[in-house]
């Protein structure tokens, strides 16, 4: 009788665990990739909003700062041309509209941006973890003077003053 040739089940056992070991020490350090990536992108968006907010403030100055979606357009309607108040189209429509109709933010994070003031002279712009620990750690904030700022915990930043004693990023 020939003696058959393969793998024995202590050798299939033993391949199995190692490439659990290496998956079991590969995997956080992807999902940590991920977050800081995505943090990376709330940070780089906040600074497209502080650039559109300043550009669209010069532009229509009696109407002052404008709400998110006033930054950029509807989701797949064209610009409007010339822009307007309401479609001004400074940033992507993706970005204005915060991954809606799905309400699924951009890049994990769900962003918003409130003017206030009488005349609309500042405003608030957020971007917050949509699950903190999963899609990003800390949250962010900026305001008219153009600095982000970082809250550790990943809630959600608060109002104006709150914002201002947030330490801010290394620019």
């Amino acid at each position: 009788m020939k003696k058959q040739r393969g793998f024995s089940l202590i050798e299939l056992l033993i391949v199995v665990a190692i490439i659990l070991i290496i998956a079991a020490i590969a995997i956080p350090n992807l999902l940590r990739a991920r977050m800081a990536a995505n943090e990376s992108s709330a940070v780089s968006s906040l600074r497209t909003i502080n650039t559109a907010e300043i550009t669209y403030q010069s532009t229509y100055p009696t109407t002052g700062y404008a709400a998110l979606l006033a930054l950029g357009n509807t989701l797949g309607a064209a610009c409007p041309n010339p822009p307007t108040t309401a479609q001004s189209c400074l940033i992507d429509p993706v970005l204005a509209n915060n991954g809606q109709p799905a309400g699924t933010g951009k890049s994990g994070y769900s962003f918003a941006v409130a003017p206030s003031g009488a005349g609309n002279v500042q405003y608030d712009a957020t971007a917050v973890p949509l699950v903190v620990n999963q899609t990003g750690n800390r949250s962010f904030c900026s305001i008219e003077d153009a600095v982000v700022r970082a809250k550790a915990d990943g809630s959600a930043p608060g109002a104006h003053d709150v914002c201002m004693g947030l330490n801010p990023l290394n620019q």
